[in-house]
């Protein structure tokens, strides 16, 4: 009696067109699965400017750290970052990267970050509705300066929705740290405090695991102006 009835729920996860009876798309909720695996990243708005920092997960102590790209430019005034499958987040940063440059060349004007978040959302909500295709098995997080100087945080999931926030966390152990950005997360904290912050609650959240050298940031100032730091550079930011 077992056997059919396993089959039948296996026949709703071939594709990720198919709605299980119960109404779930099984293959989008595998990849959400997959994104909880990831390592995990902060993001917060500061007051003068935008964090994000992220987990690298170096574990190989004969690879290059700078080989491991966790964090990206989009634009001098957006950064973004992910957490799941890397290489699906490398196909939409590029994306996201080359949506940037063609609005400066089309408007002579930065693109704003909710517009970019958007488009990158509708093709990942793309991915869920059609035969062929696996969804993005990746949850992205942009922070920007907007050209009104509205900062900016927002998520994306693998569905395709979307969500602004002052600080969040994607990734590993995002629960977690969400609890704790939302008892010690300020909105006047600065770039430098909320480096800081994120970095003393991996440091909690890791134990025994953290290393400085795992980690990178980024940060966009009211400037607009895109820094990134990683390993060594982060060391004076520890409490």
């Amino acid at each position: 009696m077992e056997m059919p009835m396993q089959h039948q729920v296996m026949g709703y996860d071939r594709t990720s067109a198919i709605f299980s009876p119960d109404g779930h798309l099984l293959q989008v909720e595998y990849a959400e699965k997959t994104v909880r695996l990831g390592s995990s990243s902060i993001g917060l708005i500061a007051s003068d400017g935008v964090v994000i920092v992220a987990d690298r997960r170096i574990k190989d102590k004969l690879m290059i750290p700078e080989s491991s790209v966790k964090i990206y430019e989009i634009d001098s005034h957006i950064a973004g970052t992910a957490a799941g499958i890397l290489s699906d987040a490398r196909i939409l940063m590029e994306k996201a990267q080359l949506l940037a440059q063609q609005h400066r060349v089309t408007y002579d004007s930065s693109v704003d970050t909710e517009s970019l978040v958007k488009e990158l959302a509708n093709i990942k909500q793309t991915f869920t509705q059609y035969g062929g295709a696996r969804p993005f098995g990746v949850a992205l997080m942009l922070a920007g300066i907007d050209p009104d100087e509205r900062k900016n945080l927002f998520v994306t999931d693998v569905t395709g929705n979307y969500f602004g926030y002052r600080a969040t966390a994607i990734g590993e152990n995002d629960d977690k740290i969400k609890d704790m950005l939302a008892k010690d997360y300020k909105e006047s904290l600065s770039i430098e405090a909320g480096i800081k912050l994120s970095l003393s609650i991996f440091k909690q959240v890791l134990g025994k695991n953290f290393d400085i050298n795992r980690f990178e940031a980024a940060y966009i100032d009211k400037n607009k102006r895109f820094e990134k730091l990683s390993g060594e550079e982060l060391r004076k930011f520890l409490k």
